[in-house]
């Protein structure tokens, strides 16, 4: 398993109300918002190694790029392992912590726009 991974998702709500979705799952994994533009549509985020007490063993940063498609947004989500210095792991992370941050990110990001992914 890579230890980059990418996932695009559609959401048939605005962009803006995408945008507040990700800031509030964003906090509520505990995460940290390290950059962003103006509009929002492009944000790094950085995930700590234990997330609600569970530990996972690795910090992952995640880019997520928003889009408006047809009145509708796309979430295009890439993610990976880092070490303390914030540099991108390419040997010894540790297997299944970005799927697993990937997973609840979505899951907190559907919970809070109230619908499943399309």
């Amino acid at each position: 398993m890579p230890f980059t991974l990418q996932k695009e998702k559609i959401y048939q709500k605005e962009l803006n109300c995408t945008a507040q979705a990700i800031q509030a799952a964003v906090t509520g994994l505990e995460g940290k918002v390290l950059k962003q533009n103006p509009q929002k549509t492009t944000l790094e985020i950085q995930f700590h190694k234990t997330i609600h007490g569970k530990v996972l063993g690795d910090r992952t940063k995640m880019q997520v790029d928003l889009s408006e498609v047809e009145g509708a947004t796309k979430v295009n989500v890439t993610i990976y392992p880092i070490d303390a210095v914030g540099r991108k792991l390419m040997f010894g992370a540790r297997k299944g912590v970005s799927i697993t941050v990937l997973n609840w990110f979505f899951a907190h990001l559907e919970h809070r726009l109230d619908v499943s992914g399309e």
